[in-house]
C-alpha cells in the first residue's frame, strides 16, 4: 500500500488565502490520511467515517486559523482524536443508562460469555506477581489515585507507575494469548 502524503505548503497557503479550488484540493488531499487515522482510533468503522468527515468539515471552515502549514497533520489528528473521544464518551453515556423493568434481559448465552470473559480477566490478574497485582487492583479496580496507591504501598510515584505499566502489559498479553 502506497503511503500518501499531506498536501504541500503552497496549497495550504493558497487555501488559507481563501482560494476555493485550493481549499477543495486540500480537503480531498487530506482525506486519506484523516480517514486512516480515524480508523485506527475510533471504535467502529461508522464512527471513524463520521469523525473523518467532521474533521474535514472543520478543515474546510477553519483553514484560515491554521498558524503554520507544517502543522496541518497534527491539527487534523487532534481534531480526529477529539471527535473519536467525543463519540466514545457519548456511546458510554448512552449504554450506561440503567435497564428498566420492562426491558428485555440479556440472553443466557450473553451472560455466560460475560462470566467467561470476567473469569479470564480475573485469572490474568491473579497470575500477576503480588507487587504488580496490588498496584493494578488499587489503581484500576478500586480507582485510587496514583499518589494514594504509591503512598499506601510505600513506593515512589515512578515505581508505582512502572509496576502498573508492567501489570497492565502482562494482563493484556495473557488476554491476547487466550483469544
Amino acid at each position: 500500500m502506497a503511503e500518501s502524503t499531506w498536501p504541500g505548503a503552497r496549497l495550504i497557503a493558497a487555501a488559507q488565502g481563501g482560494d476555493i479550488d485550493s481549499i477543495a484540493a486540500l480537503v480531498s488531499g487530506s482525506h486519506p490520511n484523516v480517514q486512516r487515522f480515524a480508523r485506527s482510533l475510533c471504535a467502529t468503522p461508522e464512527d471513524a467515517e463520521d469523525a473523518a468527515q467532521e474533521a474535514l468539515i472543520i478543515l474546510y471552515r477553519k483553514i484560515g486559523m491554521l498558524r503554520a502549514s507544517g502543522a496541518l497533520a497534527s491539527w487534523m489528528f487532534r481534531i480526529v482524536r477529539n471527535e473519536c473521544l467525543r463519540r466514545a464518551r457519548a456511546q458510554l453515556r448512552d449504554h450506561s443508562v440503567p435497564l428498566r423493568q420492562d426491558t428485555a434481559v440479556a440472553s443466557a448465552e450473553d451472560q455466560v460469555l460475560r462470566s467467561l470473559e470476567a473469569g479470564t480477566v480475573a485469572a490474568a490478574v491473579a497470575a500477576l506477581p503480588p507487587d504488580q497485582r496490588r498496584v493494578l487492583v488499587m489503581r484500576d479496580i478500586q480507582g485510587h489515585s496514583g499518589r494514594a496507591v504509591a503512598d499506601a504501598l510505600g513506593l515512589s510515584t515512578a515505581a508505582m507507575k512502572s509496576r502498573l505499566h508492567r501489570a497492565r502489559t502482562a494482563v493484556q498479553q495473557a488476554l491476547r494469548a487466550t483469544t
